[in-house]
């Protein structure tokens, strides 16, 4: 057992049920190779990830593999939209695409402009979900889901609740690349962290960047995934059987 990771097996070997987990990669469209060597790790495993699509930069070919590549995984690879354009539109302070600093009707212009590229592009594999670049939006952007038929939210959860009835809400609780003070957290702070969510028994989601994946963190994840597929507490999830889940269960 390597070191980062004995926090985590040992918070999971203490869990008195079974915990939800699932991963969510954000930026599919940039760096195509990063993100099938990405894929590739997770096919190994079986496990199930959640791709965050940026619809002005997945290419048509790009595409065409996402889509073979989750029929072939059986329901596995789930994919989403993940803003449009991947830009910021805040004049001051922390960047963000869907932010207050927009038009309601503007934000509600950009999802639809997104989600029409995704159709065309991703057609029925497209799920439900919206993943806001930079893990932050407004309320607003709350309201348009809403009103374009979208099923979830995902932010990071220090995000505050939407709170808005029919929009689910599927925070993550791990972001792989965390910093502290501008510097990233080092592998023995982030299985730390790791291990601490698995003990808030809720479903945790982990993040994800593969544009930015180095081969250090291909090969921490691999160690990762390898103890989760093989944990008997561990529930793997696609965040579309979450959402369906919870539906049910409400």
């Amino acid at each position: 057992m390597n070191a980062w990771l004995a926090p985590v097996q040992r918070a999971l070997d203490g869990l008195p049920r079974q915990l939800p987990v699932f991963f969510r990669d954000d930026d599919a469209g940039w760096e195509d190779a990063r993100l099938f060597h990405l894929l590739d790790l997770f096919r190994l495993h079986r496990m199930p990830i959640d791709l965050a699509v940026i619809p002005d930069a997945v290419t048509p070919t790009l595409a065409r593999q996402l889509v073979e590549r989750r029929s072939e995984a059986g329901g596995t690879i789930g994919l989403h939209q993940h803003g449009k354009a991947h830009r910021n539109h805040e004049p001051v302070g922390r960047p963000c695409e869907f932010g207050p600093a927009r038009r309601p009707a503007d934000i509600h212009a950009d999802l639809l402009a997104g989600r029409a590229r995704l159709t065309e592009l991703l057609g029925s594999a497209l799920d439900p979900v919206f993943t806001p670049p930079w893990n932050r939006c407004s309320k607003d952007t709350g309201y348009a889901l809403l009103d374009l038929e979208f099923s979830a939210l995902s932010r990071d959860r220090t995000a505050e609740s939407l709170a808005l009835p029919g929009l689910l809400e599927l925070p993550i609780t791990v972001d792989w690349f965390a910093r502290r003070s501008g510097v990233r957290v080092l592998p023995l702070e982030l299985g730390a962290g790791l291990a601490r969510a698995f003990t808030d028994l809720g479903p945790v989601g982990i993040m994800l960047h593969h544009a930015v994946t180095e081969p250090d963190d291909f090969h921490r994840l691999e160690q990762l995934l390898a103890l989760l597929a093989g944990h008997p507490m561990v529930r793997p999830f696609p965040m579309m059987s979450l959402v369906a889940e919870r539906v049910v269960a409400s």
